[in-house]
């Protein structure tokens, strides 16, 4: 067992789904512990469950049965609000549909957290620290842009921005090189690696690409809604 603190522990989780009168068991039983500053790749084909599993631990959405228990408290016991508090300022999202405000510039975008939050920034430390994150995935010269003005993997590293200037204890990541090229893939991967080892954020990627499975120190690979394996770096060494 590694001595790093568990930062979130799934008990005999599942999730279920009644259309019509069938019942669809989309996760079934599922058990695991993820560390505070863990890099995971969660694997499979489509349909294994996926998505329902990072919907849960992002706290989008709820199990039907077991357990969701996240720095030692169990999610259920959270008020709504606290939930919503968790999920904007300790949980970063990044989606492969972006989700970026259509009527905003990139900085814009990127920024809009940072004013919902409780934690005010002055607004130089927030000017500087926005345009950091947008220079460090390369769109300095397109803050000024409208989401619709870009490309698809521009777009992408905006949501990956907007994802990462919370400074969020977790950020949970949908494909997040499905829309870039080898060059700019390889780019945020190394960003996301930095952070991950400078500031000690967990990253749970749902991902297809070999690359992330090798850079990642944990592999959960998921059919039928179970966990079929799983590897620890340590285990592969």
């Amino acid at each position: 067992m590694s001595s790093k603190q568990i930062i979130i522990e799934l008990k005999d989780l599942w999730k279920s789904y009644y259309p019509g009168k069938v019942r669809l068991d989309a996760l079934r039983g599922i058990n695991l512990q993820l560390v505070r500053g863990d890099f995971i790749a969660v694997a499979g084909p489509s349909g294994s469950g996926k998505t329902t599993l990072m919907n849960i631990i992002g706290l989008i959405d709820k199990p039907t049965e077991g357990s969701v228990i996240i720095e030692g408290e169990e999610a259920e016991h959270w008020t709504r609000r606290y939930q919503t508090t968790m999920r904007h300022e300790a949980i970063g999202f990044i989606f492969q549909s972006f989700n970026l405000l259509p009527v905003l510039s990139v900085f814009e975008n990127v920024e809009l957290p940072l004013l919902l939050g409780k934690q005010k920034m002055r607004r130089k430390a927030r000017k500087d620290h926005v345009e950091q994150l947008l220079e460090e995935v390369g769109l300095a010269d397109r803050r000024k842009h409208l989401p619709a003005e870009l490309s698809g993997g521009q777009q992408q590293r905006a949501a990956i921005a907007r994802a990462l200037v919370m400074k969020p204890k977790i950020v949970i990541a949908d494909e997040p090189t499905a829309n870039l090229d080898s060059h700019n893939g390889e780019r945020i991967l190394s960003l996301m690696k930095k952070i991950n080892a400078l500031e000690g954020t967990t990253f749970i990627f749902s991902t297809h690409d070999h690359v992330i499975w090798e850079m990642a120190n944990h592999v959960i690979f998921l059919q039928d809604g179970n966990i079929k394996s799983e590897t620890k770096k340590g285990d592969r060494d």
